[in-house]
């Protein structure tokens, strides 16, 4: 049963807010919701607070669906919310990456805070690397607070993503981050023990979290052409995994063409949500469920056509593709094994 916690924002006015952005679905496309900048205060404020009273790295349990990169395509997160459930009905991990370069960052934002404040135990979010005011005062969301707003209040959302956890373990065996790896990382207790609020630093351990990338022809750790962080090799995901005990490794932080793709033997996912991404790439989106027993699947969003509504092609643009990954708990070196159901 989904565990509701309004904390400091009168219960009504949160339903009411979240209410108006779900009301976007019979909106035409791109139409901005009317929310009041003492209402978006008011979502940062409170959820700061409840991402500082949860770890740094948060422990959860299956079953739950895990999301990549939305980057302002408020569109198609709720498209994500129609095809896996509206919370309370599905437990949700977002790992990061919210804001800029979608023309909705605002919407896709404030949506997600109202609902880590409404589920706060069965809704999560990760921090991304644009969730940092260095990344995203230049790729669109400061001059999206900016123009509709102030920079004052881009300045709140700033203190907020200070806040946000970095990393998530599910049922001891799935790690998740919106990078990677991380030269640094040797304990878990290294996660957890970063401060907060914080900024993100050009080197060390919370940058490498939100930076990193696997490399398919890297051994060891290599230079990374972001010109920050590192790329990792599959040696590095092997020598992680069976060092902690964990089976995987999910990532978001780079566009995929399948919304998901897999590296090192499987052992590392990463998942991309946000299909057509900028208008510009013909990938699809994805979301990974994780049932009880541990098992995942894939649902994969493919673009959308431009000149419909939002949904009219909802039928149309949506697959499965169920994963037979067995991460049983004491079952290492697990066998996989693709069924694709349209």
């Amino acid at each position: 049963m989904a565990q509701q916690g309004q904390g400091g924002i009168d219960p009504a006015v949160l339903d009411d807010i979240i209410n108006r952005l779900l009301e976007f679905r019979q909106a035409r496309p791109a139409k901005q919701v009317q929310l009041m900048e003492s209402e978006i205060r008011q979502l940062c404020a409170v959820s700061r607070e409840i991402f500082l009273r949860q770890p740094n790295l948060l422990e959860l349990e299956a079953p739950i669906k895990i999301c990549g990169d939305i980057h302002g395509q408020y569109s198609d997160l709720l498209r994500l919310f129609e095809y896996g459930g509206f919370p309370p009905n599905a437990n949700y991990l977002f790992l990061g990456d919210y804001v800029d370069r979608g023309r909705q960052s605002l919407e896709t934002i404030c949506l997600l805070l109202a609902y880590k404040i409404k589920y706060p135990e069965n809704f999560f979010l990760l921090r991304g690397n644009h969730e940092c005011a260095s990344i995203n005062r230049i790729y669109g969301f400061y001059d999206e607070c900016k123009r509709r707003f102030n920079v004052r209040l881009w300045k709140t959302f700033t203190d907020c993503f200070n806040c946000l956890p970095v990393a998530a373990l599910i049922d001891d065996k799935i790690l998740c981050m919106h990078g990677g790896l991380s030269p640094d990382l040797t304990h878990l207790d290294q996660i957890r023990n970063i401060p907060r609020p914080t900024d993100v630093p050009d080197s060390g351990l919370l940058c490498d979290l939100l930076w990193s990338d696997p490399g398919r022809d890297v051994k060891g750790w290599g230079m990374n052409d972001r010109g920050v962080s590192y790329t990792f090799g599959s040696d590095k995901v092997a020598e992680f995994l069976t060092k902690h005990d964990m089976d995987l490794v999910c990532r978001a932080h780079q566009v995929v063409e399948d919304g998901y793709e897999f590296f090192a033997d499987r052992q590392l996912v990463t998942i991309f949500s946000a299909p057509n991404y900028c208008g510009e790439f013909d990938n699809a989106g994805a979301m990974m469920s994780v049932d009880e027993s541990l098992m995942c699947s894939f649902q994969i969003l493919k673009p959308a056509e431009r000149k419909s509504r939002f949904g009219s092609t909802m039928d149309k643009t949506v697959e499965d593709k169920r994963l037979a990954l067995k991460l049983f708990k004491l079952e290492r070196n697990c066998e996989l094994d693709i069924v694709v159901s349209c």
